[in-house]
């Protein structure tokens, strides 16, 4: 059973607090189960998304299970929870998963047969499909890249996966534009759980180095990428955080429906 969605204070989120063995029974629940479901994350990008986009919101407010991804989020999911998880020797940040804290351990989930990898380039997503079916080697696997994504290849991945009719999908096209596809197209897909993963794709592929493991238990990770990737992570990095603070304050400024009668 998938535990509630807890309240993560000040950012006005709810997120399903779980590790990587946690994660492994979700996924053989919403297997088991045979219907259509997702798999979301939250960090500070997505959060101001949520409070920016109708579409985002609808979509994360609908969704299985959404983990806290970012650290930031994390700690403050923790913050409220301090006493309990001291009390159980546990720290906010262990229930801080990436996508590539949990697609290693996709070889435990039971009676998963069949795995689509959708993003990234050609070569990126033929090497992740391959290590994919090293991690799952009772499973079939198979993939679309992603690259130069617009409607005609949208249209062909949601045709290739109504034929192959995956269980799993990893779907790896970046933030927002992976919601946008799950937002748009999901009523069209064929059941499966539907694993919104970011650039874990290059990461399982080898093309995109990962952080040491430290650094994301840190809540440094973001350093990693900056050093690594300046042009696309500094808005994030610099910029999106008073971004998001400017809307919270906004809403905690706002008159409440009731106090405006």
């Amino acid at each position: 059973m998938i535990p509630a969605r807890q309240r993560v204070p000040v950012l006005d989120v709810d997120a399903t607090p779980l590790r990587a063995d946690d994660v492994v029974q979700a996924l053989e629940g919403l297997i088991s189960d045979g219907t259509t479901s997702t798999v979301l994350g939250h960090n500070l990008h997505s959060v101001t998304l949520f409070h920016t986009r109708h579409d985002f919101r609808t979509l994360y407010d609908g969704s299985a299970v959404v983990l806290l991804d970012g650290a930031p989020v994390a700690m403050l999911w923790g913050s409220a929870r301090r006493p309990h998880l001291k009390s159980r020797g546990q720290r906010s940040m262990d229930y801080r998963l990436g996508s590539m804290d949990w697609i290693p351990e996709l070889g435990r989930v039971n009676n998963l047969e069949r795995v689509a990898v959708v993003g990234a380039g050609r070569d990126a997503n033929t090497k992740a499909v391959a290590q994919i079916r090293s991690i799952i080697p009772t499973a079939t696997v198979d993939g679309m890249p992603g690259e130069d994504w617009d409607h005609a290849l949208e249209t062909a991945v949601v045709d290739w996966l109504g034929d192959f009719r995956p269980q799993l999908v990893l779907l790896g096209l970046g933030m927002p534009l992976q919601e946008s596809v799950l937002s748009r197209r999901l009523h069209q897909l064929p059941p499966a759980v539907y694993c919104a993963v970011g650039g874990a794709i290059e990461q399982v592929a080898g093309v995109q180095k990962l952080a040491p493991r430290w650094l994301g238990r840190l809540g440094l990770e973001w350093a990693w990428r900056l050093v690594l990737h300046p042009g696309r992570v500094a808005y994030r990095v610099f910029v999106e955080p008073w971004k998001l603070a400017g809307i919270l304050l906004r809403r905690r400024l706002q008159p409440s429906p009731s106090k405006g009668k």
